[in-house]
């Protein structure tokens, strides 16, 4: 069977992506690094203090690599801040409301590894539970190396598509639309597509101990 050919149309919207990818990988890069600098940290403290290497964190701040959900929580610990500042300009991270609405389509999305994240009610500092709804990549059967684990709990819904869920001494579980789980963020876990159309879901983390 001949392959069909992709139209110029498509084409031009990948590389729209492509730009678009790029560029927030470097606003995060940019705003983490406004954080680390603002914390009166070097890069040497910085590493020493998130267990990342040095070099993880140049490439970060400098937009060359996109960190994981996991780093992300990581650094943000580290720094000893909400995780809402990472994603903040510095006018919203001042900003001490109790409550907050994030309309359809409005919240700050942000490019991690294999994921796109829509932050959700980012204008509310020192939450204890992240709001997200996330875009989840189709990629290959996970590894034991591509499973992370961090402090907390964490809950998913799936909007569209269809997802598998990875988490370590449980059999991986296949996630269709209006299927939700819930689990240990101290396990091990990893979640990928399989399915060729988009898998969005509804993804909401614990960031600190609810008793801090």
């Amino acid at each position: 069977m001949a392959q069909m050919e992709k139209s110029p149309g498509d084409e031009a919207e990948g590389d729209d992506w492509e730009a678009e990818r790029l560029q927030l990988r470097s606003e995060l890069g940019s705003r983490m690094k406004a954080v680390r600098q603002a914390c009166g940290f070097t890069l040497e403290v910085a590493a020493q203090r998130t267990g990342l290497a040095l070099s993880t964190i140049h490439k970060i701040e400098n937009g060359r690599v996109s960190p994981s959900y996991e780093n992300l929580v990581r650094i943000a610990r580290a720094y000893d801040i909400g995780m809402e500042r990472l994603f903040s300009s510095d006018h919203e991270a001042q900003q001490t409301t109790r409550m907050t609405v994030t309309r359809a389509g409005q919240g700050r999305k942000v490019r991690s590894r294999n994921f796109e994240y829509e932050v959700l009610c980012n204008a509310l500092a020192e939450k204890k539970i992240i709001p997200l709804v996330t875009l989840v990549e189709k990629r290959a059967p996970l590894k034991p190396e591509d499973l992370e684990s961090h402090d907390g709990e964490e809950t998913l819904y799936v909007i569209s598509g269809r997802i598998e869920l990875v988490v370590e001494h449980y059999e991986p579980v296949i996630l269709e639309p209006g299927d939700c789980a819930y689990f240990d963020s101290t396990l091990k876990h990893g979640l990928r597509s399989v399915a060729d159309e988009e898998a969005k879901i509804f993804w909401a983390c614990t960031y600190v101990d609810v008793d801090k």
